[in-house]
């Protein structure tokens, strides 16, 4: 009977094989290791927010972000028990910020769409929220049709730009700004004879520069903010919804909704 002796090349791949083997294991517990575990560990949440978007968030006279947004990022990080490190961004950039780990959450008037649910997840929802479209009362609008040959400001890359592209006439002329401050500043000068915004962000407008009358003209989007988490992080998501649903039964989403909205949540989805 012969026996089967190890060579040292086989010998010296078994080695490696076995080392492969350990590194890989090493490298999955590394992948273990959760948003929500780094959150606890480090007492730290890092959360996107808007600084261009009252009354979602925006810079006060202290030059502190505030709004409902803020308020919702800073009432996240309490009942986790850590502090909040507050990340501003823009429509534009809040969903790779999020890819990229440059924050654990996004709280930052987030829509809910089949194409964003390709890429992140996200929790129920905490905040009524809705984009339409505003001009001068003296201009008549009354179906999307009566958009052609005019020009509209819009933020690029938010969900008003999107769903305005899709119903909007050939002959409209989008006029596309990188943040909400440059859209309605552009709007207010008269660059252009429309704005497509949200309601919240109209609403300001109203408020601050009554002499531009303007009113609202057409619905784009009923939706909802929703909290954006990163795909694979169950256990944070599961952490904020159980946080939102708390809220929500125990009247802090109606209460931050008066404060900032001026009206109630309502019935938000899950």
């Amino acid at each position: 009977m012969s026996h089967a002796v190890c060579s040292p090349v086989r010998s010296s791949m078994s080695r490696r094989l076995l080392l492969a083997a350990g590194l890989g294991v090493l490298a999955l517990g590394a992948q273990a290791q959760t948003a929500l575990d780094t959150i606890t560990k480090s007492k730290t949440i890092k959360i996107a927010i808007p600084t261009d978007y009252p009354p979602y968030g925006f810079v006060g006279p202290d030059m502190k972000p505030q709004g409902l947004d803020v308020a919702m990022a800073e009432l996240i990080a309490a009942k986790l028990g850590v502090k909040v490190e507050l990340v501003p961004v823009t429509s534009a950039n809040r969903i790779p910020y999020l890819q990229t780990k440059k924050a654990d959450l996004v709280i930052s008037t987030l829509g809910k769409n089949p194409e964003r649910e390709k890429v992140i997840s996200f929790s129920s929802a905490y905040a009524p929220f809705y984009q339409a479209v505003f001009a001068p009362k003296s201009l008549t609008i009354k179906s999307f049709a009566d958009l052609g040959g005019k020009t509209v400001a819009v933020t690029r890359g938010a969900m008003e730009d999107q769903e305005l592209a899709k119903v909007a006439p050939a002959t409209l002329e989008f006029k596309r700004f990188e943040d909400n401050n440059a859209t309605i500043a552009a709007f207010a000068a008269g660059q252009t004879q429309v704005v497509a915004t949200s309601a919240a962000v109209a609403g300001n407008l109203m408020q601050r520069q009554p002499g531009l009358n303007i009113e609202y003209k057409l619905l784009l989007k009923d939706s909802p903010c929703f909290i954006g988490v990163a795909k694979g992080e169950d256990a944070l998501l599961a952490k904020v919804n159980a946080i939102v649903a708390a809220a929500k039964q125990g009247g802090e989403l109606e209460a931050l909704s008066k404060k900032w909205l001026g009206r109630g949540a309502g019935e938000l989805p899950l």
